[in-house]
């Protein structure tokens, strides 16, 4: 039950942050990507707060024995760089630059009164979905 409640507290911060950095507003994140015209900075600010925030975990969490809520830590261990990831971040990328959404925001933006994010999150959903179901690594 507190795995759950430190989850539920975990995303609300995030959400909440997001919404207060307006980065659920997707025009913000479209101005973010439009370098050569109206340009926002807001977002970079707001992915190096994130980044500063990760590398004090990633520096933090060796040191420790075991996490707290769980067995065993859940880190990254891909390190190579190859077409599948790199397809993904460009599919990820155009979905992102056309839409002004990635999932953290778009969750986030559930009740903004933003009727294209209602359409966005079930699309998003089911390509999860179609990953978890057709992929074989998941099998």
């Amino acid at each position: 039950m507190l795995k759950l409640f430190v989850c539920l507290i975990a995303g609300a911060l995030f959400g909440a942050g997001l919404a207060l950095a307006g980065m659920t507003n997707p025009v913000r994140v479209q101005d973010f990507l439009d370098i050569l015209g109206h340009w926002d900075p807001t977002l970079a600010f707001v992915m190096g707060s994130a980044v500063l925030v990760s590398l004090a975990a990633f520096a933090w969490v060796p040191k420790m024995r075991k996490p707290w809520l769980t067995g065993r830590f859940f880190l990254p261990s891909a390190v190579v760089v190859d077409r599948k990831l790199l397809l993904g971040a460009g599919i990820f990328g155009v979905g992102w630059g056309l839409t002004g959404y990635c999932p953290g925001p778009a969750i986030a933006s559930m009740l903004s009164g933003n009727s294209e994010v209602w359409l966005f999150v079930p699309a998003m959903l089911l390509g999860g979905w179609l990953d978890r179901t057709f992929n074989p690594r998941h099998k």
